[in-house]
């Protein structure tokens, strides 16, 4: 009889295995049942804007090349051209001088997550990962036998620097930020990535080994009230970025990213190319060719995010009339929104009952946080303003039965 492997078929089953996935599944049955109209569908985190008109335009142009051997295959690490684009964005970002050969571009940011954790990771080997946090960390961890180790944040969700350090030991082979955070929108500050970076320094020398400090950063751009993004590399040495145009340009399908290994890390090189290689035998091979091109064209198009924020701003007043508690976030497009004290911390419980009001939310659960659910309002304005009785009445309703 043929098999497929244990450990898949036991986490694919599992309860936390894509909680956000399954709500979104969830919501294209109720649709189909309802009408669109109907359901207020804040599973995923697929962002409602069009790409910009630059990014179209390139598309068009590209598409019209029947040039002899444009959509062949090019060097694992991507396109000379698209490395340096993506090298003078970093240069833009971090602060210091960047060039192409930090760069390898991969299918997304999930690709070059996992490029890393295959180029960096042993067994046994542990990641260290503020919590709550992207739930698909921990099977991209996992893919490479490595552990992946939660660390509790403050309660408004800042790094707890302490906590950090006492879970560092020699068998840390990173940190992992993200930063705007999925779910909570926190924007770690200056002062958090130097106290960071100071107690990486301090574990390296205390046990030989420096961890690196991957940071994802697909929803850098999306920040609120003049809030930016800290650069890390002129902070850490050992620090590489992963991203992607999924949040930003609103492309999330392309699945085009890259990773950016800072130019003063002592192995950079070696890193570069572990990754490449990763890039390669992991299957991936390369970055799409034909949207390596389209970003190498369009990746600075200006982009119009004030939708985001004034659908933040609708979505916590209608959360504050509900009696809804949350964390207000500084960029992203979610809001991590606590579970009604009547339903005692039961977000899977909470984030069912909401789905007999045809709101459809991810539990915290799904993101090392139970007690917790995650709204994503990159959604049509008109389902936010019409999901304000919903909410209401969600929470009106609420029984002691039901808990």
């Amino acid at each position: 009889m043929c098999m497929i492997a244990p450990y898949i078929k036991r986490i694919m089953n599992s309860k936390d295995s894509s909680v956000i996935r399954k709500m979104f599944e969830e919501g294209v049955a109720l649709k189909k049942k309802y009408g669109n109209e109907k359901v207020f569908d804040f599973s995923l985190g697929n962002p409602d804007l069009e790409p910009p008109e630059e990014v179209a335009a390139a598309i068009e142009k590209i598409a019209a090349d029947k040039s002899t051997g444009c959509h062949g295959y090019m060097q694992n690490a991507g396109y000379p051209e698209t490395r340096t684009a993506m090298a003078a964005k970093e240069t833009e970002e971090q602060q210091v001088p960047v060039d192409m050969s930090s760069i390898v571009m991969t299918v997304g940011a999930a690709g070059a997550l996992n490029c890393v954790f295959k180029a960096i990771l042993s067994p046994g080997d542990e990641v260290l990962v503020p919590s709550p946090f992207f739930s698909e960390y921990v099977h991209y961890i996992h893919n490479h036998n490595g552990e992946i180790v939660p660390v509790a944040t403050k309660k408004d969700f800042s790094l707890d620097i302490d906590k950090i350090a006492a879970a560092l030991s020699e068998k840390t082979a990173a940190v992992l930020i993200n930063s705007p955070n999925n779910p909570t929108g926190k924007v770690y500050t200056e002062t958090e990535i130097s106290e960071l970076s100071r107690i990486l320094e301090e574990n390296g020398k205390k046990n030989g080994r420096y961890p690196y400090l991957i940071c994802d950063e697909p929803y850098r751009a999306i920040t609120y009230d003049g809030i930016k993004v800290a650069p890390v590399f002129s902070r850490y040495k050992s620090a590489i970025i992963v991203t992607s145009f999924a949040k930003n340009l609103s492309i999330p399908g392309e699945r085009i990213g890259y990773i950016c290994v800072n130019p003063f890390c002592p192995d950079k090189d070696e890193v570069v190319a572990a990754s490449t290689f990763a890039n390669r035998v992991l299957g991936f091979v390369n970055a799409p060719a034909f949207f390596q091109k389209v970003i190498t064209a369009s990746w600075n198009s200006p982009c119009d995010y004030s939708s985001y924020k004034r659908k933040r701003d609708l979505l916590m007043d209608i959360l504050d009339t509900a009696g809804i508690t949350y964390a207000s976030p500084q960029g992203a497009f979610y809001l991590f929104c606590k579970v009604p004290a009547a339903w005692k911390e039961d977000d899977a419980a909470f984030c069912n009952h909401l789905k007999d009001y045809l709101i459809l939310c991810a539990p915290g659960n799904g993101f090392g946080l139970p007690g917790w659910f995650r709204i994503a309002y990159c959604v049509n304005e008109a389902t936010i303003t019409a999901s304000r009785s919903a909410f209401f009445n969600a929470v009106r309703d609420t029984k002691e039965t039901e808990v």
